[in-house]
């Protein structure tokens, strides 16, 4: 049975990294074959886990738009259902241990019902061959809110080192909540810490209705390899921010 992990968190707080990292945990602890899904319209997925080199990824949205613009030339003899779901598989970006999905831009006009409930089922079955799903969200939890994840086991919401990445990550817990989402357990961590965490601000993150997962230091090896264009699964295993994902994700599934 796939576990589902969602990471979430306001733009510019290290989401993608941390589920970069995530992804590189699993794959170096044996967990594989992983599925990635960049749920995120500034999609940055598919750069961190070592993916940004293809020439043009095909997405969800491309593929969605596509069948509603073109549903009279469906081929003759074919269920609609089948076309589209061979179109979702024409997507899939598969590689030996990590395979990838990137969701692309929301719906334009008119009714994806029909569509949307095509994908879920994709995604549903998708999943089941997998011991992981590893979701980067953007903040809005857009994709979860279309149901198209049908349960979450772990939601993962990132703050950086800011009064104002807590406020956000405090409205992210909330929105999950207000949705109504199948999620098992939900976590808060705080990304690019320079030193201690704060005791004042431990109890402002511990008010957020999270519980507090881990910290993730402040890391220049990150910064150095974004400007070289080096994924982040690529990091070195002394990297700081490494040892401490892979320590607090180490303990989340032993735990589950």
């Amino acid at each position: 049975m796939s576990r589902v992990i969602a990471v979430a968190g306001k733009g510019g707080t290290g989401k993608t990294t941390l589920a970069g990292l995530i992804i590189r945990y699993l794959r170096r602890s044996g967990r594989v074959p992983i599925l990635a899904v960049d749920a995120d319209p500034d999609s940055n997925l598919p750069q961190a886990i070592g993916l940004g080199g293809e020439k043009s990824i095909s997405t969800i949205g491309r593929a969605r738009q596509d069948f509603f613009a073109s549903r009279g030339t469906v081929p003759a003899g074919v269920p609609k259902e089948a076309y589209l779901e061979l179109r979702l598989n024409e997507v899939l970006v598969e590689t030996a241990d990590i395979d990838l999905l990137v969701m692309g831009r929301p719906e334009g006009a008119g009714c994806y019902c029909y569509i949307n409930n095509v994908l879920r089922k994709f995604l549903e079955s998708l999943g089941r061959n997998y011991p992981f799903v590893v979701i980067d969200n953007e903040a809005g939890l857009e994709h979860l809110s279309r149901r198209t994840a049908q349960r979450i086991d772990m939601l993962v919401v990132v703050s950086d080192y800011s009064v104002n990445g807590l406020r956000a990550a405090g409205r992210i817990h909330q929105l999950s909540e207000e949705l109504e989402l199948e999620i098992g357990r939900r976590f808060l961590v705080i990304n690019r810490v320079p030193g201690e965490l704060d005791g004042a601000f431990r109890k402002r993150a511990e008010g957020q209705g999270l519980n507090l997962l881990g910290v993730v230091p402040l890391d220049e090896g990150i910064s150095e390899g974004d400007l070289e264009g080096r994924a982040v699964i690529d990091l070195p295993d002394g990297n700081r921010a490494v040892g401490a994902v892979n320590d607090f994700m180490q303990k989340v599934i032993a735990a589950a």
